[in-house]
């Protein structure tokens, strides 16, 4: 067997790590403090709509297990209501590849099986910090993946980096069937209410089978930050039918028939985007490194999490690879992590920005969108590598030449 690699956690980013250098011949151990039944069974996790670009890298590794049965993400809808009921911003476009989002439950515990299979191997056990220091003497590399809990709560805030220091959104998710489709294609229905909050919804695939994914994000304080009060899924399901019902008539129309996909497919809470410094010191000197949420925590309003973690995997492994047979010191920690951060800065930048309200270049851009058909193709493929916006649309002066150059 190759180098030892133990890795804390077995989410997106530490399965599919684990995986890719189980193939490259690396001894693998992955530790969660969740069984594949737990899992299973347990509450939604996350929203998870992965774009194309985060999706190769699963299709590197033949971790692509659902192309047959998820329903497939063709699009992205944008709509700013007008406050009459219609809608002053609209528009739609199509991603040059589709979008896929498998509910955790159903993914995790699955990659955990492959991971098995192809020579990994798995402990379920909540790692403490004396834990990591064991973890630390048996191999040459501890990752941490595992995004809350003691471990996490190793690694220092970045201030210089991070924005923010308090949540920006009350955060709801709830899995339902039975939503009209979209009659177009299938999309990702995305809509900004002012002063209020955003709103967006897609088809996936969860425990039972195809389903659609709500995501509710409130302006703490205003009237979407409405879930402290409720106490069971039936309540969770009717507050997130009113909130359509108030402000978004024409996605509430599509939710007539909807009920939840199950008693666990309801998530309310809130959280800081956070960056955090990439190493974190044991009390016997030791370092481990982070990895995804751990290191680069956004809000979900842009849908980057998952493909943020798969990307993140991605470059630790090449970066591993290259390394060869050198010793993993801070000096291979540290600039791992600015290889990811080369990427994860410009979504972190995004994201932030899109939490504040739109500056009226912006707001300009979204317009020419609703006008010029190339406008919206740029802004809905974006998402599927967020750099791209700040060649025009994160900047004013490049936003305004780009769309005057079709006039």
């Amino acid at each position: 067997m190759g180098r030892k690699i133990t890795i804390v956690g077995a989410g997106q980013a530490g399965l599919q790590l684990g995986i890719g250098l189980l193939g490259r011949g690396y001894d693998v151990r992955i530790v969660s403090n969740r069984s594949r039944e737990s899992l299973r069974v347990g509450k939604v996790m996350s929203s998870q709509c992965m774009f194309d670009l985060a999706r190769s890298f699963e299709r590197d590794e033949k971790l692509n297990l659902w192309d047959d049965t998820c329903p497939p993400v063709q699009g992205i809808a944008f709509a700013v209501p007008d406050g009459e009921g219609g809608r002053a911003i609209e528009f739609s476009a199509r991603l040059d590849a589709p979008a896929q989002a498998v509910d955790q439950r159903v993914k995790m515990p699955r990659w955990m099986d492959e991971f098995e299979r192809r020579g990994g191997t798995l402990e379920f056990h909540d790692a403490s910090v004396s834990d990591l220091g064991q973890y630390a003497k048996d191999a040459e590399l501890v990752i941490i993946a595992a995004g809350k809990g003691e471990v996490a709560g190793m690694f220092e805030r970045d201030a210089e980096r991070s924005v923010y220091d308090a949540p920006q959104r009350a955060l709801a998710l709830t899995y339902v069937t039975g939503m009209t489709p979209r009659p177009e294609h299938s999309a990702v229905c995305f809509n900004l209410i002012p002063a209020v909050g955003e709103y967006f919804v897609f088809p996936a695939l969860t425990t039972a089978g195809p389903c659609e994914i709500m995501v509710f994000e409130g302006i703490p304080g205003g009237p979407m930050d409405c879930w402290d009060d409720v106490t069971t899924p039936a309540e969770h399901l009717a507050k997130s039918k009113w909130i359509l019902e108030t402000y978004l008539p024409w996605e509430a129309s599509r939710c007539a028939n909807v009920e939840l996909t199950d008693d666990n497919g309801v998530l309310a809470g809130r959280f800081a985007p956070t960056i955090r410094k990439p190493i974190a010191v044991l009390p016997d000197g030791a370092l481990v490194l982070g990895l995804a949420d751990v290191v680069v925590l956004n809000d979900p309003i842009t849908g980057q999490g998952s493909n943020n973690a798969s990307k993140c995997a991605q470059i630790y492994l090449d970066a591993i690879i290259e390394h060869g047979s050198r010793p993993y010191d801070r000096e291979f920690m540290e600039a791992t992590f600015e290889k990811y951060w080369d990427i994860a800065q410009w979504v972190a930048t995004w994201t932030n920005a899109l939490l504040a309200p739109p500056p009226p270049f912006v707001l300009n851009a979204l317009g020419a969108a609703t006008q010029i058909p190339q406008v919206a193709h740029r802004f809905v493929n974006g998402f599927n590598d967020p750099r791209d916006y700040f060649d025009w649309f994160m900047d004013p002066a490049k936003s305004e030449q780009y769309i005057a150059s079709f006039a």
